[in-house]
């Protein structure tokens, strides 16, 4: 029974963690936006039912039943179609997909934007075109014409679409700034607060004998020699002080020393229940599996385990914890960074490779996409096991709200719309535009028509709820777990 409620205050906590990465999300659109005066009718977390919102001046904040979404509210995110006509009120939206209560119908999906529109038949056919252009024009005209909010009188100058190039930009980039910023919080506290597993310069344990890499052998035979840590008298425990009086800092240093010195007889200092001794340790000669810059193992033409002679002495170290310098963070962040916009390079593949899984007999990548559902699985794990101490799996929540948070700042700067990578990049056209008219010296054309993008957010919205389908089926009926 414990067990089943640390499990579901696993997925509580990471529900949490989300929903509290959403809301500072959108604090990251609303903030700048009001800073440079547009108009902000709503902030809201979560989708679906309202089940708490106030009016605080002209802006309506709230939290929805489903913490897996959230939107603001902008006025004039879409210029008007003809001079003089009044620009409508559009939104931020973020992991949302809703119809709200006395609201119109607002187009999203999973990890994506939300745009308010309302339907008007009359938009919807032009005589005389073709029907495909007809259902084109009319997406874009129901988008141009919504009427979730029009702007009141005096307060065109409020507009988004009004902005300057680089105030559009701030304001979209602010989101996924945000999780940035969080990603670096959660981060912090992993590497600093709570430290990485290293290996130190303590004895794990030690091998009864050496087997080379060319060998098929599993286990020490009868006649195999003793291997030199054992035979020397070292023991699990002791620490590695130094090696012919060279003071070893780290086992990639003690490592290195033996690595170099087959057949050598060196002088160790050892610590052993608190106590310092020397001991001799002389390497053998053994064969080691050559291994690339990341670590796997390199293999010849003719497909064999490319080796090579080096001293060994049959001992490995044991891991400890090791908190880190505040400026490792950066390179950390980095790093994760590089591998979720990896994993979204191909994502086309990673969903196909899941679609198998899911339907299939292939294992699931545990490197690849997962859901909501699989994430909130994994964090149930985490918090259940009770062979792991409670600071190593806080520790490790915190990585996967971390890892949580580079994921929705990667995805969101993905250049299509209705993300904020893609009102970026609309803006940036924009700029682009503007630029090219000054130096050909003619008129500024103005900001540019992104209704014209509300095609192509349905079919990315579309895209992506049937992904997010998809990943959530393979959660349930084939999920990735964290610990086999």
């Amino acid at each position: 029974m414990t067990d089943v409620l640390l499990y579901i205050l696993g997925i509580l906590i990471i529900l949490v963690g989300l929903a509290v990465s959403i809301g500072l999300h959108e604090i990251g659109h609303l903030v700048p936006a009001k800073l440079f005066g547009v108009k902000v009718t709503q902030y809201m977390v979560g989708f679906g039912k309202t089940l708490w919102s106030k009016r605080r001046g002209e802006t309506e904040y709230g939290i929805k039943a489903i913490p897996l979404g959230g939107y603001v509210a902008m006025t004039g995110m879409y210029p008007p179609q003809k001079p003089g006509e009044a620009p409508r009120a559009s939104t931020t939206g973020f992991l949302n997909s809703v119809v709200q209560e006395g609201a119109p119908e607002r187009l999203g999906g999973a990890q994506a934007r939300a745009t308010t529109i309302e339907t008007d038949p009359a938009q919807l056919a032009v005589p005389g075109e073709p029907e495909i252009r007809r259902g084109v024009a009319g997406l874009v005209d129901d988008a141009r014409l919504a009427s979730a909010e029009t702007i009141g009188e005096g307060e065109d100058h409020r507009t988004f679409y009004r902005l300057p190039v680089w105030k559009k930009i701030v304001i979209m980039a602010g989101g996924p700034l945000m999780n940035l910023v969080l990603a670096f919080v959660f981060f912090t506290i992993v590497l600093v607060g709570f430290g990485i597993p290293q290996n130190s310069t303590t004895l794990g344990s030690l091998n009864t004998c050496l087997i080379p890499a060319s060998s098929t052998a599993t286990s020490c035979g009868a006649g195999d020699p003793e291997a030199p840590a054992a035979a020397a008298g070292l023991e699990p425990g002791d620490r590695i002080l130094a090696v012919d009086g060279q003071q070893i800092d780290s086992w990639e240093q003690f490592r290195g020393i033996i690595s170099d010195s087959p057949g050598a007889t060196l002088d160790v200092r050892i610590e052993r229940d608190g106590a310092a001794r020397t001991v001799e340790l002389t390497p053998v000669a053994n064969e080691r599996a050559v291994a690339g810059p990341d670590g796997r193992v390199l293999t010849g033409a003719d497909g064999k385990v490319q080796t090579e002679t080096v001293g060994m002495i049959g001992a490995t170290p044991a891991s400890e914890v090791v908190p880190q310098p505040i400026t490792e963070v950066p390179a950390f962040v980095g790093e994760n960074v590089s591998q979720v916009a990896g994993v979204i390079l191909r994502l086309p593949q990673r969903m196909v490779d899941t679609w198998n899984a899911a339907f299939g007999a292939e294992a699931r990548d545990p490197n690849g996409p997962i859901s909501v559902v699989g994430v909130g699985r994994m964090a149930g794990e985490i918090v259940s096991l009770d062979e792991a101490p409670v600071a190593a799996r806080a520790q490790t929540m915190f990585g996967l709200l971390g890892s949580l948070n580079v994921a929705l700042f990667v995805f969101n700067l993905i250049p299509l719309m209705p993300l904020d990578g893609g009102h970026i990049a609309g803006a940036l056209y924009e700029g682009a535009k503007r630029g090219i008219a000054r130096l050909r010296g003619k008129p500024d054309p103005g900001p540019i028509d992104t209704a014209k993008m509300v095609p192509v957010t349905f079919a990315v919205v579309i895209v992506l709820g049937a992904m997010s389908l998809l990943l959530i089926y393979a959660d349930i009926v084939k999920p990735v777990s964290l610990f086999g």
